[in-house]
């Protein structure tokens, strides 16, 4: 087979598979142009024409308050989890210091225990702080990320040259300085990667936001979502335009940082 035609191949086979991939989201966004009842009665290929009054549901239940929740939610996470695990990985990859290993471990064994099994004591601690019905409680699990701290600590074990580290101290840089001046420089692949990562699961997070938010005024948009309709009517297609119009941001966020995003994945996946 010839280049050319391998070529071909490749590309037919690449929009192939786009099209497998882009079709949920197609169809998605057809259906909440429908109104509720032709959901059930047929299959839509095609935009309908309820686009307008389906808006109009989404509009008049707040959802744009339920969007500015979740921005500033997923923004606020996104930073101080980055910032924080950045911090702890650089410590654990480029210093030596007593119990290191074995701090290092009890962050690895918490990757472990699934996050259900600490609602009750978060949701009683949440309250004993009086933080419940604030966005407090959705930010904060967010700042002590395991995940975060092993990514960033094999990223950087691999990534930042030790020579560099100590020539920098040579010439009087503080460890601060160090980190913000020169670390920050080398692992942008693994930021970019590890924010895009934080922001969609704190964006989709629904569990959370569902046991510790009560005032509607607090809800962010997976709840937002399922308040679309009334008590004797559940209306599917407005809660699907609301999930269309939740989904714009992370598909333009990935848009723009897909190859930072792909770059600090597989350099992540041979560092260390």
């Amino acid at each position: 087979m010839s280049t050319r035609s391998r070529t071909v191949t490749a590309t037919v086979g690449i929009a192939l598979l786009s099209i497998v991939a882009l079709l949920p989201f197609y169809i998605m966004i057809v259906m909440g142009t429908y109104k509720n009842e032709d959901l059930f009665t047929k299959i839509v290929l095609y935009p309908g024409n309820y686009l307008a009054e389906n808006f109009k549901t989404v509009a008049a239940s707040r959802f744009d308050l339920a969007y500015w929740n979740s921005f500033v939610v997923s923004a606020a996470s996104t930073l101080l989890s980055v910032f924080v695990s950045a911090l702890a990985g650089f410590a654990f990859a480029k210093y030596d210091f007593k119990f290191k290993s074995k701090i290092f471990g009890a962050v690895l064994l918490t990757m472990m225990i699934p996050g259900q099994l600490g609602l009750v004591a978060y949701v009683i601690e949440m309250r004993y702080l009086n933080l419940s019905d604030t966005l407090m409680p959705l930010i904060l699990p967010w700042v002590a990320n395991a995940f975060g701290v092993y990514w960033m600590t094999q990223f950087i074990r691999g990534a930042v040259p030790v020579e560099v580290i100590e020539s920098a101290r040579i010439d009087g840089c503080s460890d601060l300085g160090i980190f913000f001046r020169i670390v920050l420089s080398f692992i942008y692949p693994a930021l970019t990667t590890l924010s895009l990562l934080v922001f969609l699961w704190s964006w989709n997070n629904y569990l959370l936001p569902l046991i510790v938010i009560n005032k509607p005024e607090m809800y962010t948009i997976p709840l937002g979502i399922t308040t679309l309709g009334s008590a004797y009517r559940t209306d599917l297609a407005a809660q699907i335009l609301g999930l269309s119009i939740g989904t714009l941001p992370v598909l333009v966020l990935f848009a723009i940082g897909s190859k930072s995003f792909i770059r600090g994945l597989t350099a992540g996946s041979v560092k260390g």
